[in-house]
């Protein structure tokens, strides 16, 4: 009985203690995944707790059920639209980009620690793939709005490049134990990781989606019955030979992606779920990592984590990426900066303990060693990198709260909270706005004391509105309430007009005094600049051209909208 007490007291503390501690990421600048890693470390067996953890079995069990929680939370939050521009070249670095990454990071690794190449080479491949959880921790966490080409290729890549490390994972394992098939037994093993992890997934995930909008439950049900139908298609995804990890990350895109109002109960309880997952795994991970052993592996892992970082990282995204795809050098410099690891390569380093390949504990540290590098050095530059590669898109405003309705069971109707922070809107009547057709205010709020708003209520600085309306309206009103410094910012990266996309070049043209070849006379403003552009245009994407930069302000869908002038600065 003690024993189960004193369990929850340490795990009660140790999860209350990085919670608080979070706030020295905003404070000092630190990667939350440090802290966590941090804390393990101190409340380890050469910490300040003494805590005696050496069950590699049981962490490797504790990696994987946080692992699935975390890709199922990113698979929820990724937009099938991003796959536009994400899929091929993330598809590309999560298969040969791994490879390459790995193939160098071993090459050194054998001439670091003095290793055979098969040891190396099973170096390389454990800290080879970059980490989802790292990824969607640090790109949220930092409220970094990446353009849409650069967020989802990193996303997409961290979510789906996790099968081709731990097939060469598991491949140099037995190849160094004695238990390794043959070529064509070999190749079958990775084909069904990709294979079975990409229909099992996207079936079941489909089938997931269908039958959460369609079971009319509790709230508080639809989260868990989300969580089991996940872990059903994780489950069987394995049982058959394929990546339960790629399976549960795309049954989530499937199930995140299919609108009701499921989803509305289903985020919010996911997002505490991936984060529960990510303190509890690198808690663990922290725990099982001796410090005096790790000190041994500490110079030659650094030689071994810098290759990484700035030689095998940024070669495999040029190889993988820029020959194939539209990617500007600053996209691929911050593509390559960002190769973050995290927790996968060090529940991949258990791989070597639990198989009893020989020196096991040199890739355990090994592995920790560049993973704590990884974060300090790429985690805790990234919000710098991001400003300084211009890969940046201006986060406009938002709802400050937002809430559905529940009155309909598709496209219905939510509650968006605005601040009036624009300066044009101070003592205008509200019968002046430009409201989208279908929105309307139902609740203004004045130094704490509701207003029935009327028409002839003229809005002051500072005022909350509550509006109703539904998704579609949100480009309207964000731009209605947006505020002068947000306003500035958007300015200074869009430029100070903005023409329509489907404006005649030769209309521009004459207006702007520019000249045109013959075959760009007919075409459109948005035409034009998708094609110089290369294809996929987002926004944020700029094209410089007789002393202007043409932004990409607006989309819709594949199509661009609005075009920002900028001055060449």
């Amino acid at each position: 009985m003690d024993s189960i007490n004193s369990l929850f007291l340490l795990s009660g503390f140790l999860i209350a203690l990085s919670i608080l501690a979070s706030r020295l990421s905003s404070l000092f600048g630190l990667p939350l995944l440090i802290i966590f890693l941090g804390l393990g470390m101190l409340a380890g067996e050469q910490g300040v707790l003494g805590i005696q953890f050496d069950d590699y079995s049981l962490a490797f069990l504790i990696g994987h059920l946080a692992l699935a929680m975390i890709l199922l939370d990113g698979g929820l939050r990724t937009r099938l639209k991003t796959f536009r521009v994400g899929f091929r070249p993330a598809l590309s670095l999560a298969t040969l980009g791994v490879f390459l990454t790995s193939g160098i990071v071993g090459v050194v690794a054998m001439w670091v620690f003095d290793l055979t190449l098969t040891q190396g080479l099973l170096v390389g491949a454990i800290v080879g793939s970059t980490d989802a959880a790292a990824v969607f921790s640090m790109l949220s966490g930092r409220g970094i709005n990446l353009n849409e080409r650069v967020g989802a290729t990193l996303e997409i890549e961290s979510g789906t490049n996790d099968p081709m490390a731990i097939f060469l994972t598991i491949m140099l394992v037995e190849l160094l134990v004695g238990d390794i098939g043959g070529v064509g037994e070999t190749l079958l093993f990775l084909i069904e990781q990709f294979g079975l992890g990409m229909a099992i997934g996207l079936g079941g995930g489909w089938l997931s989606a269908k039958l959460l909008r369609s079971v009319d439950l509790a709230p508080g049900l639809y989260s868990l019955l989300a969580l089991a139908l996940a872990f059903c298609v994780f489950g069987v995804t394995s049982v058959l030979g394929g990546s339960g990890f790629l399976a549960i990350y795309l049954c989530g895109l499937m199930i995140g992606n299919r609108p009701g109002r499921h989803l509305n109960f289903i985020l919010p309880v996911h997002d505490g779920l991936a984060w529960l997952s990510q303190i509890g795994l690198f808690l663990v991970l922290g725990l099982l990592v001796t410090p005096g052993d790790l000190l041994e592996y500490a110079l030659p892992a650094a030689l071994v984590g810098l290759a990484l970082i700035f030689v095998a990282r940024p070669l495999a995204v040029l190889i993988c990426v820029k020959p194939f795809f539209k990617f500007r050098w600053r996209e691929i410099g911050f593509i390559s900066w960002v190769g973050l690891r995290g927790a996968v390569p060090i529940v991949l380093a258990i791989f070597p303990v639990i198989g009893g390949v020989e020196n096991a504990s040199l890739y355990f540290n090994v592995a920790f060693a560049v993973v704590l590098m990884s974060l300090l050095i790429q985690g805790g530059t990234i919000s710098l990198m991001a400003r300084w590669m211009k890969v940046e898109v201006p986060l406009g405003v938002t709802p400050n709260r937002r809430g559905p309705l529940g009155v309909l069971p598709e496209n219905d109707y939510e509650m968006f909270v605005y601040q009036v922070d624009n300066q044009e809107l101070d003592d205008v009547p509200i019968r002046l706005l430009r409201f989208p057709s279908g929105a309307l205010i139902s609740a203004l709020f004045r130094q704490h004391a509701m207003l029935h708003p009327k028409g002839s209520t003229r809005l002051i600085m500072g005022d909350v509105v509550c509006v109703i309306g539904r998704t579609g309206d949100l480009p309207a009103l964000n731009r209605l309430f947006n505020g002068d410094a947000k306003l500035k910012r958007e300015r200074a990266f869009f430029g100070t007009f903005t023409l329509d996309a489907d404006a005649l070049m030769s209309d521009v043209a004459a207006a702007y005094g520019l000249t045109l070849s013959p075959g760009e006379q007919e075409m459109s403003l948005g035409e034009f600049v998708s094609l110089r552009v290369g294809g996929h245009p987002v926004v944020g994407d700029d094209v410089g051209w007789h002393g202007f930069h043409w932004v990409v302000s607006e989309m819709e869908g594949n199509r661009i909208t609005k075009v920002g002038l900028r001055l060449y600065q």
